[in-house]
């Protein structure tokens, strides 16, 4: 029930996103994203059950970072576009395309589709968007999971967003969902019970210092926290 309302606000909503971005030659992109995301997402959790909250632990979010998140719940789609981040794009599995509304949506919108079996052209695209990111000052969301399907809570973690964190000289902003996996099972569960989940919006984390020779241990610590406030010894 949940998805076809999802799908049928994408619907609606698709037509009036390709009319606002035509009659504004683009410059209401950011508007939609920040705004129209959480109007589909927020229906979906009602009707779930989901009793949705956002601690920021960090106030106001800043405009020009890479943030993160852990993913491992069908439930992170909507809580991820409920956040309603400022000048957001996210990071997608190609596969995503496959449905022609999130093809029309997520291409005219710039957000980044990457094959995420084939590590090396999954950078090759990142790197190309990096110009564009930068020059219209937009942030990037990824999980740096790839999958919500991983063994363990905390799945391992890959180098492609921590990378792009160092290529913009972005800081990194970790985002932890509380209560996604246990309502939703977890992995590949398409079913979700009523509760409570709540994002933690951390402090950002300074790159400046990043290099790739000490990226993995950075990526080890930014790991670290994740166990941490899941509970994960």
């Amino acid at each position: 029930m949940s998805m076809i309302v999802f799908f049928l606000l994408l619907l609606i909503i698709t037509p009036i996103v390709l009319f606002l971005l035509i009659i504004s030659f683009g410059r209401l992109t950011n508007f939609i994203v920040e705004n129209f995301a959480p109007l589909i997402s927020y229906p979906v959790l009602w009707i779930l059950g989901i009793d949705f909250h956002i601690n920021k632990q960090v106030d106001p979010l800043p405009k020009q970072a890479v943030y993160i998140s852990n993913h491992s719940s069908t439930l992170d789609l909507f809580t991820i576009l409920a956040l309603g981040l400022p000048r957001i794009r996210f990071v997608a599995k190609w596969e995503l395309q496959y449905n022609p509304l999130f093809f029309i949506i997520g291409r005219l919108t710039g957000q980044v589709f990457i094959k995420r079996q084939k590590s090396k052209k999954a950078i090759e695209t990142l790197q190309k968007s990096y110009d564009k990111v930068k020059r219209q000052k937009l942030s990037i969301f990824a999980a740096p999971e790839g999958s919500r399907k991983h063994k363990g809570i905390i799945g391992p973690f890959k180098k492609g967003p921590f990378r792009t964190a160092i290529a913009l000289n972005y800081p990194i902003v970790p985002i932890y969902f509380e209560g996604n996996r246990e309502l939703s099972g977890g992995g590949g569960s398409m079913f979700a019970k009523p509760g409570k989940c709540i994002a933690h919006i951390h402090p950002p984390i300074d790159t400046s210092d990043w290099d790739l020779d000490n990226l993995p241990d950075k990526i080890d610590q930014v790991r670290e926290s994740y166990k941490e406030w899941a509970g994960v010894k």
